[in-house]
């Protein structure tokens, strides 16, 4: 398996481009509409990613911003990429399908938790006992769906060109049980066997360390391997979660992520500790 191109990202890269080239020929959305003879509505939902674009939409706005052929052809190829399904738009009834589709195409993750093990690094086991336990009410449909969903996630840990994934993760994630002991024995095995991967690393920031900048969040920041695409950070919320793309915001994440590593055990130290918490299970 290897890193194909996102849709996901491919859309917000040719959302901004297309916002951008228009601004740098002096045109409204209202001046576009009339050209091209469609609602300014229209030109609004491509640029702000609320409709799809096709192809030809493309090309006919970049005509009229006066955008050279070979940058044309650029964004239209990118229009193309942008309307392949990714894998996760099988699962749109349980998946959050632009995260997934963001994570599908970064090159370094930064992820931090304070409640749960995240979800690359879940066994399949400890995911059915969450399920199972925080949502008592689902059908057992669904469950199976998000299950699955979860696992065919992972799989970008295991293809040939995987992404860099940091975790950072509160010690409250080793002591509180999810499932069956040999569950947790389970998970904790595994994250000591994920370690050991050359492109994951962990931290713990244990309880004796007491209080720490951003303790309570969950959020991940993810970086993409093409410098025209801006680095997003995903915020987790009690329902649903948010996506933080401004500048200052990704960089309010990316400092409140030095804290939370400055305050962690160092990898092998972590290693070490999650090993010792996993025998409270035995």
């Amino acid at each position: 398996m290897t890193r194909e191109p996102s849709p996901t990202v491919r859309k917000r890269r040719l959302a901004s481009e297309l916002r951008r080239l228009r601004e740098a020929a002096g045109l409204t959305i209202e001046d576009v509409g009339e050209k091209l003879e469609c609602s300014p509505s229209k030109i609004s939902r491509i640029e702000t990613l609320r409709v799809g674009v096709t192809p030809r939409d493309v090309r006919d706005m970049l005509l009229l911003y006066g955008v050279p052929e070979e940058q044309r052809e650029y964004l239209v190829q990118i229009a193309r990429e942008a309307r392949i399904k990714g894998w996760w738009e099988s699962f749109g009834d349980v998946g959050r399908g632009a995260f997934l589709g963001f994570e599908a195409e970064a090159a370094i993750l930064r992820t931090y938790n304070a409640m749960l093990v995240p979800g690359l690094a879940q066994t399949e086991a400890y995911t059915r006992a969450l399920i199972r336990e925080g949502a008592p009410d689902m059908s057992a449909e669904e469950a199976e769906r998000r299950i699955a969903m979860r696992m065919t996630r992972k799989r970008i840990l295991d293809r040939q060109d995987p992404p860099r994934v940091s975790f950072v993760l509160d010690e409250a994630i080793l002591r509180r049980p999810v499932g069956s002991p040999e569950v947790m024995r389970a998970q904790l095995d595994h994250l000591v066997e994920l370690a050991e991967r050359p492109n994951v690393s962990f931290q713990v920031i244990p309880f004796a360390h007491g209080s720490y900048p951003g303790m309570g969040s969950s959020f991940v920041i993810m970086e993409f391997p093409d410098p025209a695409d801006r680095d997003v950070v995903y915020v987790e919320g009690t329902v649903d979660g948010q996506f933080q793309e401004n500048a200052d915001e990704v960089d309010y994440y990316t400092m409140l992520w030095g804290h939370l590593v400055a305050s962690g055990l160092c990898a092998k130290d972590t290693v070490a500790f999650i090993a010792d918490a996993a025998s409270q299970f035995d």
